[in-house]
């Protein structure tokens, strides 16, 4: 590996956890900080990530960008229950990708994954509903699905991308 292959991965790696930081600060951001880590990846060829996965990650950014910016700027303000909602997505992708780290199928554990970050964001959520300041969101407020999606749905790019980069590493060391 060359230097500036290296400098590429560190570079990929940072902008994968900044993109993870921007979910407290601007979500329509971590979107973009997991695609340019996954660029960033793709240009250093550290791992065997496709043109065209690069280019699907690029059109489901722009489109969870697009939501993003559609939401009310007084939804958008708010962070509440993204720290419940990350962590449970971080623990849902590792447990994805440990659930069927026994297959050879890159589809299997690439859905495991996803599944696992969905259902970790779901959990997570219910969790912080259950908390004084996701009372007003729970289930019987009518505004559980939509709060839920309007914060989901970026964590759950962020944390996908960057769930891609640790599927590809770890077919690649096995």
């Amino acid at each position: 590996m060359t230097a500036f292959q290296i400098i590429l991965l560190i570079v990929g790696i940072l902008l994968f956890l900044t993109g993870l930081w921007a979910l407290f600060k601007n979500e329509v951001l971590a979107p973009l900080g997991g695609y340019a880590g996954l660029v960033a990846l793709y240009f250093s060829h550290a791992l065997p990530l496709a043109s065209n996965m690069v280019i699907t990650w690029l059109a489901l950014t722009v489109i969870v960008v697009g939501i993003s910016k559609m939401q009310p700027a007084a939804v958008m303000a708010q962070t509440r229950g993204v720290g419940y909602m990350l962590v449970g997505a971080v623990v849902g992708m590792l447990v994805g990708l440990i659930a069927v780290s026994s297959t050879d199928s890159l589809t299997a554990l690439y859905a495991c994954m996803i599944v696992g970050v969905l259902a970790g964001i779901f959990f997570g959520f219910m969790l912080f509903t259950r908390t004084p300041q996701g009372a007003n969101v729970g289930l019987s407020s009518g505004r559980f699905f939509s709060y839920l999606a309007a914060k989901g749905v970026p964590v759950a790019a962020a944390v996908i991308q960057l769930g891609v980069a640790l599927l590809l590493w770890l077919v690649t060391i096995s």
